[in-house]
Protein backbone atom coordinates (compact mmCIF):
# COMPACT_ATOMS: atom_id res chain seq x y z
CA UNK A 1 0.00 0.00 0.00
CA UNK A 2 1.27 3.46 -0.86
CA UNK A 3 0.27 6.41 1.31
CA UNK A 4 0.45 9.81 -0.37
CA UNK A 5 0.61 12.90 1.76
CA UNK A 6 -1.52 15.87 0.82
CA UNK A 7 0.27 19.20 0.85
CA UNK A 8 -1.50 22.49 1.48
CA UNK A 9 -3.47 23.82 -1.46
CA UNK A 10 -2.28 26.68 -3.63
CA UNK A 11 -4.33 29.47 -5.18
CA UNK A 12 -2.86 29.88 -8.68
CA UNK A 13 -3.66 31.96 -11.74
CA UNK A 14 -4.43 30.46 -15.13
CA UNK A 15 -2.00 31.87 -17.73
CA UNK A 16 -2.94 29.74 -20.74
CA UNK A 17 -5.20 26.88 -21.72
CA UNK A 18 -5.41 24.27 -24.45
CA UNK A 19 -8.40 22.86 -26.24
CA UNK A 20 -9.02 19.26 -25.26
CA UNK A 21 -9.49 16.15 -27.37
CA UNK A 22 -12.45 13.87 -27.94
CA UNK A 23 -15.38 14.89 -25.77
CA UNK A 24 -13.49 18.02 -24.62
CA UNK A 25 -12.52 19.26 -28.10
CA UNK A 26 -14.74 22.36 -27.95
CA UNK A 27 -13.53 23.42 -24.49
CA UNK A 28 -10.38 24.94 -23.14
CA UNK A 29 -9.78 22.11 -20.70
CA UNK A 30 -6.01 21.91 -20.04
CA UNK A 31 -5.01 24.80 -17.80
CA UNK A 32 -1.54 26.26 -17.20
CA UNK A 33 -1.16 27.20 -13.54
CA UNK A 34 1.12 29.96 -12.25
CA UNK A 35 2.27 31.54 -9.01
CA UNK A 36 2.99 35.25 -8.71
CA UNK A 37 6.51 36.62 -8.34
CA UNK A 38 6.02 39.36 -5.69
CA UNK A 39 9.10 41.28 -6.87
CA UNK A 40 8.21 41.53 -10.57
CA UNK A 41 4.46 40.85 -10.58
CA UNK A 42 5.08 38.21 -13.25
CA UNK A 43 3.18 34.92 -13.16
CA UNK A 44 5.49 31.90 -13.30
CA UNK A 45 4.06 28.64 -14.62
CA UNK A 46 4.22 25.55 -12.42
CA UNK A 47 2.62 23.09 -14.81
CA UNK A 48 -0.79 22.32 -16.17
CA UNK A 49 -3.80 20.20 -15.34
CA UNK A 50 -6.96 18.96 -17.01
CA UNK A 51 -8.47 17.56 -13.82
CA UNK A 52 -11.07 18.83 -11.41
CA UNK A 53 -13.72 20.79 -13.32
CA UNK A 54 -17.15 19.61 -14.39
CA UNK A 55 -18.33 19.90 -17.99
CA UNK A 56 -20.41 22.93 -17.04
CA UNK A 57 -17.44 24.59 -15.35
CA UNK A 58 -15.21 23.88 -18.38
CA UNK A 59 -17.74 25.43 -20.73
CA UNK A 60 -17.92 28.57 -18.57
CA UNK A 61 -14.14 28.62 -18.13
CA UNK A 62 -13.76 28.48 -21.93
CA UNK A 63 -16.06 31.48 -22.32
CA UNK A 64 -14.14 33.49 -19.73
CA UNK A 65 -10.66 32.54 -20.94
CA UNK A 66 -11.54 33.36 -24.56
CA UNK A 67 -12.47 36.85 -23.36
CA UNK A 68 -8.99 37.19 -21.77
CA UNK A 69 -7.08 35.79 -24.78
CA UNK A 70 -3.82 37.57 -25.66
CA UNK A 71 -2.63 35.28 -28.46
CA UNK A 72 -3.09 31.83 -29.94
CA UNK A 73 -0.34 29.28 -30.41
CA UNK A 74 -1.97 26.41 -32.28
CA UNK A 75 -4.57 24.88 -29.95
CA UNK A 76 -3.09 26.80 -26.99
CA UNK A 77 -4.58 30.15 -25.93
CA UNK A 78 -2.40 32.48 -23.82
CA UNK A 79 -4.56 34.62 -21.54
CA UNK A 80 -4.34 37.58 -19.20
CA UNK A 81 -4.03 35.91 -15.76
CA UNK A 82 -7.40 36.97 -14.34
CA UNK A 83 -8.81 33.66 -13.08
CA UNK A 84 -7.56 32.12 -9.82
CA UNK A 85 -8.16 28.47 -8.94
CA UNK A 86 -7.45 26.42 -5.84
CA UNK A 87 -5.16 23.50 -6.66
CA UNK A 88 -4.20 20.30 -4.87
CA UNK A 89 -1.15 18.26 -5.89
CA UNK A 90 0.96 15.39 -4.59
CA UNK A 91 4.38 16.98 -4.74
CA UNK A 92 6.41 19.93 -5.95
CA UNK A 93 9.41 19.02 -8.06
CA UNK A 94 12.36 20.87 -9.54
CA UNK A 95 11.82 21.38 -13.28
CA UNK A 96 13.83 23.06 -16.00
CA UNK A 97 10.75 23.07 -18.23
CA UNK A 98 9.32 26.16 -16.56
CA UNK A 99 10.85 29.55 -15.78
CA UNK A 100 9.81 29.02 -12.15
CA UNK A 101 12.08 25.95 -12.08
CA UNK A 102 9.30 24.19 -10.16
CA UNK A 103 6.48 21.87 -11.23
CA UNK A 104 3.41 20.48 -9.51
CA UNK A 105 2.98 16.71 -9.68
CA UNK A 106 -0.57 15.43 -10.21
CA UNK A 107 -2.20 18.87 -9.95
CA UNK A 108 -6.00 19.04 -9.71
CA UNK A 109 -8.31 22.06 -9.54
CA UNK A 110 -10.53 21.82 -6.48
CA UNK A 111 -12.45 25.05 -6.93
CA UNK A 112 -12.60 28.32 -8.83
CA UNK A 113 -11.65 31.20 -6.55
CA UNK A 114 -14.08 33.91 -7.67
CA UNK A 115 -13.33 35.58 -4.34
CA UNK A 116 -9.63 36.18 -5.18
CA UNK A 117 -7.93 38.54 -7.58
CA UNK A 118 -4.74 37.55 -9.44
CA UNK A 119 -2.81 39.82 -7.07
CA UNK A 120 -4.02 37.58 -4.23
CA UNK A 121 -2.73 34.39 -5.90
CA UNK A 122 -0.05 32.54 -4.00
CA UNK A 123 3.52 33.60 -4.60
CA UNK A 124 6.46 31.64 -5.91
CA UNK A 125 7.99 32.20 -2.45
CA UNK A 126 5.18 30.15 -0.88
CA UNK A 127 5.69 27.41 -3.48
CA UNK A 128 9.41 27.27 -2.63
CA UNK A 129 8.59 27.11 1.11
CA UNK A 130 6.26 24.15 0.54
CA UNK A 131 8.89 22.53 -1.68
CA UNK A 132 11.45 22.70 1.14
CA UNK A 133 8.92 21.65 3.81
CA UNK A 134 7.82 18.53 1.91
CA UNK A 135 11.25 16.93 2.39
CA UNK A 136 11.02 17.38 6.14
CA UNK A 137 7.64 15.63 6.31
CA UNK A 138 8.62 12.76 3.96
CA UNK A 139 11.22 11.51 6.39
CA UNK A 140 8.83 11.51 9.37
CA UNK A 141 6.65 8.56 8.30
CA UNK A 142 7.11 5.40 10.31
CA UNK A 143 5.56 2.38 8.65
CA UNK A 144 4.14 0.40 11.55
Amino acid sequence: MKIKTVLETLDLAITAAEYGYGRRKSWLSDYYLAARDPETGEFLDLGKTFKGLTDTEMAEMTRQLEAYAIRREGHRVVVIPKIVVEVTYNEIQRSLKYKSQMALRFARITRIRDDKTPEEADTICKVKEIYEKQFKTKGNFSGT
